[in-house]
């Protein structure tokens, strides 16, 4: 998925987290979930900001393989 697809995923998950109607099982299971999410867009972002303070430092990114 993309950057703005899981971040809309995770914006859901804290939404049915909020609800009054979700159950203390299903919590937990979108609490799972929404961690594993945020750990992905956080190396996202870290990703993200190397390449951008190698423009800054070098004004040339090379490519990096999808892990």
């Amino acid at each position: 998925m993309s950057f703005e697809t899981d971040l809309k995923k995770l914006e859901e998950l804290t939404e049915k987290l909020r609800s009054e109607d979700t159950g203390l099982e299903e919590s937990i299971r979108i609490y799972e979930e929404a961690t594993q999410l945020t750990k992905k867009l956080n190396a996202t972002l870290e990703d993200v900001k190397r390449k951008i303070e190698e423009v800054s430092r070098d004004g040339v990114v090379t490519e990096r393989s999808e892990e």
